[in-house]
This record gives structure tokens, sequence and C-alpha cells, in this order.
């Protein structure tokens, strides 16, 4: 018999959100937009990430995006409903919204109104434990100020808090740590650049940002890089290479507006961002139309 999927494993993409004209969400493009990946072949969603810009929704909007993208959702795709919020009580509130809505998992920040202590840290993740549904935790010290140590992985993981950790800070020899010690917690790729070698380590997901534009290739590299055989990392590495100057935009400050961007050469629907993020400059516009088009011109889709 096959081992079923847990709902937090594979490729599951940080969704970009359109904004039509007036910069209002356009909940009929991105429920398009949800079935596109699942037709794609990615295993699910992880709606009102950064890259989805939680931050700038309201409230009815945050809630919507995550109703919306559950009812979009077929059978056996995961929806990871980020949850991440400056406090607590906040984050159990959108916990228990994203139950209530039917999402299959939890990703979560520590909370990120200033740098907490760890016993803090702690609590937050035991608040939104109470909701029952299992919780990826989403290291990004860059933009948190608050560092998940792979000592403090573990203990959210021993504690029962966390099943996963979607690992952001780009340095993989954590992976290497966190294993050692919680062999148990499944390790999510957090940056779009690391994939090769987080998969090497051992990860079991990928929290992506690039399927949004390229999902049949960057699936290929996710499924080759984690497989286990040795004999599949010599195709991996090599549309890695390709692929790579485009992925890195994901690491940028510019991630959002740089993924938008490449859904739009491709023909997808990217748009505009909301305040504050403004348009790219000239510069970096450029880049990103250059890299995106190379990749394209490679067959890469």
């Amino acid at each position: 018999m096959t081992e079923t999927r847990k709902p937090w494993h594979g490729v599951l993409v940080a969704t970009a959100l359109p904004f039509d004209t007036d910069l209002n969400v356009d909940y009929d493009a991105y429920a398009e937009h949800v079935r596109f990946l699942a037709g794609a072949g990615c295993d699910g969603v992880a709606p009102n990430g950064s890259l989805g810009e939680y931050q700038t929704l309201s409230e009815e909007e945050r809630a919507r995006v995550i109703t919306t993208a559950v009812e979009a959702a077929p059978e056996g795709f995961t929806v990871m409903a980020g949850v991440g919020a400056y406090g607590g009580l906040q984050t159990l509130k959108w916990a228990e919204q994203a139950a209530e809505a039917g999402a299959g998992a939890l990703m979560l920040l520590p909370p990120n109104s200033y740098r907490a202590t760890e016993e803090e840290v702690v609590e937050h993740y035991r608040l939104a434990a109470t909701v029952g549904l299992p919780i990826v935790a989403y290291n990004n010290p860059i933009d948190t100020k608050v560092d998940l140590t792979p000592s403090l992985i573990a203990r959210l993981h021993q504690e029962g808090l966390i099943v996963g950790v979607k690992e952001f800070t780009g340095d993989v020899r954590r992976a290497y740590e966190i294993k050692e010690l919680a062999p148990e917690v499944d390790l999510l790729i957090g940056t779009d650049d690391t994939v090769v070698e987080m998969g090497v380590a051992g990860a079991v997901g990928w929290v992506a940002g690039y399927p949004n534009a390229i999902p049949a290739s960057t699936l290929e590299l996710y499924r080759l890089s984690t497989s286990g055989n040795m004999g599949d990392l010599e195709r991996a590495t090599e549309i890695y290479r390709d692929l790579h100057p485009l992925l890195r935009w994901d690491s940028k400050t510019e991630f959002v507006q740089s993924i938008k961007l490449s859904m739009d050469v491709v023909g997808l629907n990217g748009g505009v961002c909301r305040p504050p993020r403004g348009p790219l400059s000239p510069a970096v516009h450029d880049a990103v139309v250059r890299d995106t088009e190379a990749v394209l011109a490679k067959g890469y889709k």
C-alpha cells in the first residue's frame, strides 16, 4: 500500500495574490490560480504568507483568501494557511478561522512585534496548537528578528507543537543540526535557491515561490532533488543551474514584485502589489524579465 502523503509534504506554493486595478483582491482570479497550480501537479498552496502580502490585507480579506483557497482546492490538495501575526491572540484567531474553513495545516511565524524570548515563542506556538491542526513553523529571522534556532525547533517539536519547519535562513547547515536534535521533525525548503542542497539534506517539502510562474520545471527539480536517488542529482543539477538566476529572486527584498512580474512574462496573472511594495526599479525590472525569458527560451515552463 502506498503511504498517504502528509498534508505538509511536497510542493506547497506560497501563492501570490492578484489585485485588480483598484487594488482590491481579485478572488475569482485567485481561485483560478489555485486550480491552475493543482492542475499543474503541485501538492498544495500556502496562502497568507509573505508572498501573499498578508500584512496588507484587512481581516475580512485575509479570512476570505483562506476560504477561497479551500473552496478552489481539489480533493487531496493541501491548503496550509499562513497564520502569522504580531500577537498570540491574533494568531489563535487566524488558526481557528483556518480550521473552520477546512485548511489542512498551518504555517506559523514566531510573534514578530518585537524580539520575543524563547519562552514567549514557545507559548505563541502553544496557543496555535490548541486548534489541533498540524503546524509548520516558519523561520524567517531576516524579517521577524526572531530566530527559531535548531535547539528551539527541537524543543517545539518535542513538545508536540510543530510537525516541521520552513527554513528560510538560506543556511543549509542548519538542516543537519535540526535533524540531529530532532530526527522526526520534517524539513521544508523555504528559499527557492536552496532546493537541491536542502533536498540532499533530507527535505520532504518546499514552500515555494517560483512554481507560481513555472510549475512544471520547478516540480521536476524538487522531485529529482528529494528522490533519495543519487542518480537523479545529475539531472537536478542541470535544471538547477539553468533556473538558479531566476530562483534567487525569491530571496531578494523585491521577491513579491519579481515573482509577480515573472508570472506576467509567462502569461499568468501576476499584476501589481499593494503599498508599501511599489514598482520595481527599471534595472531590476529588466533583470527579472531577462532572467525569466532566458528560462523560457530553454524550454522550461
